[in-house]
């Protein structure tokens, strides 16, 4: 699974028909300091996420596993919207315990 931030959507009036109806997303995926990242990812989203909020994000074959994604052409889906996380601090910055993502 890979953490996300939603930064916008995509609208595509002509697309398989197996994908009509889906609210396509646009996510980047967050470090875990919660800073963004480069790149981006559509997404099919399975849990109704709004704009940026932070969300996990599936790939691949397990993508097509997500609710109501059997036999649909998606490489990655929206699963879950992140309430709280929590992360081991990065060794190399002298911290101890844990950091919240933001």
């Amino acid at each position: 699974m890979i953490i996300a931030r939603i930064i916008g959507t995509v609208v595509a009036s002509q697309k398989d028909e197996r994908l009509e109806g889906k609210k396509l997303l646009i996510v980047r995926p967050i470090n875990l300091d919660g800073s963004d990242t480069s790149g981006y990812v559509v997404a099919v989203d399975t849990v109704g996420a709004g704009f940026h909020e932070r969300v996990l994000v599936v790939a691949g074959s397990s993508a097509r596993l997500a609710q109501n994604m059997k036999d649909t052409p998606v490489d990655a889906a929206v699963v879950g919207v992140i309430d709280n996380a929590a992360g081991a601090r990065n060794r190399n910055s002298g911290g101890h315990g844990e950091k919240r993502f933001t």
